[in-house]
């Protein structure tokens, strides 16, 4: 028969079946810390991530660029004044001399010089469209030539044309055709003077200054986007493991270029603002500084030409389009430049 276990036996046994119960337990207590602790870590990553731009907010190339927008806005905004000015000029001596008409009359032999001007004189004041008629003194004749002849002139020993002033006030009324014929047949000597020439070489030269001032802004705004195309080039090549990353995990191109245009955009209105807060400061300083310097030969020959050199407001408004329109451009063509680079990735 089989002796019954010893008491010996049944310890050893029981010994045998405790032991691996015992490691297992402090195995679990153990893993338990370690995902809390690493929880904590990956949202601390996950809020840091959005906060950090694609393009440094600060970089030398930005400031330097910054500067070279300022520059590029500041003449853009200075050629808009300069038009402005001009344009201004030439719009009031157009409307000058389209409401002055002048009859010259030459004198002739046997002819009585006083009597063909009051003829003329009474003549023109029965056409419509006519406010005044005034002949100029021999006073006001003498002064418009001593520039030329000096002082001290007689005018009865030379053959001095003299000058009816016509102002006209509705150019609409007045039938400059049938004046001309009516003076010329009627007055002897007598020709009228519309100025159509000047105003034809009046609004030449203001057409001109116009095309000049558009072709001065291509040029300027083309050398900005040029700058502005280098400078986003430059900016990829700087973040270009960045942007390699965003785009073969599956970002899309316009969420990319979006934050270089809003970069960009910030960039271009600092550089528009500055550069047109100091046009508009040159335009005051001008305007003042000729304002201050009446009855002086230089500053009396720019106030006979433009008038008072001041900036109206269709100038300030230009102005103002300028800064908006450099901050587009610089938006625009980043967003190009980098749709344009990440194209050549694919």
């Amino acid at each position: 028969m089989a002796q019954p276990d010893t008491e010996d036996d049944k310890q050893a046994s029981v010994v045998e079946v405790k032991p691996p119960k015992r490691p297992g337990r402090p195995k679990r207590t153990k893993k338990k810390p370690k995902p809390k602790a690493a929880k904590p870590e990956q949202g601390d990553d996950a809020k840091l991530r959005p906060s950090a731009a694609i393009v440094p907010p600060q970089s030398v190339a930005g400031r330097a660029l910054t500067l070279v927008v300022a520059i590029m806005s500041f003449l853009a905004c200075l050629t808009v004044g300069a038009v402005s000015v001009v344009w201004d000029a030439a719009d009031a001596w157009q409307n000058d001399l389209v409401r002055e008409i002048t009859i010259q009359i030459r004198p002739t032999e046997g002819v009585d010089m006083l009597r063909e001007i009051d003829k003329a004189v009474a003549l023109v004041q029965e056409f419509p469209g006519i406010s005044a008629v005034r002949a100029l003194s021999d006073a006001e004749t003498k002064s418009l030539l001593e520039p030329w002849l000096g002082e001290g002139l007689e005018l009865d020993g030379l053959p001095v044309p003299r000058l009816i002033q016509i102002s006209i006030g509705d150019p609409d009324l007045v039938d400059l055709q049938q004046l001309r014929t009516s003076v010329s047949q009627q007055v002897t000597g007598a020709s009228v003077d519309d100025h159509s020439i000047w105003t034809s070489r009046l609004s030449a030269m203001a057409g001109a200054v116009v095309a000049g001032g558009v072709a001065i802004m291509i040029l300027v705004l083309g050398s900005m986007v040029l700058s502005v195309v280098f400078a986003t080039q430059s900016a990829m090549a700087g973040n270009k493991d960045v942007v390699s990353v965003l785009h073969f995990v599956g970002a899309e191109d316009g969420f990319i270029a979006r934050e270089f245009q809003r970069h960009f955009l910030l960039l271009g209105l600092k550089g528009g603002v500055s550069g047109g807060v100091a046009a508009i400061l040159c335009f005051v300083f001008v305007d003042l500084l000729t304002r201050q310097s009446s009855g002086q030969a230089g500053s009396d020959q720019l106030s006979a030409l433009f008038g008072s050199v001041s900036v109206s407001l269709p100038g300030y408004l230009g102005v103002l389009a300028v800064v908006f329109l450099v901050a587009i451009l610089t938006a625009l063509t980043s967003g190009l430049a980098v749709k344009a680079h990440l194209a050549k990735v694919d």
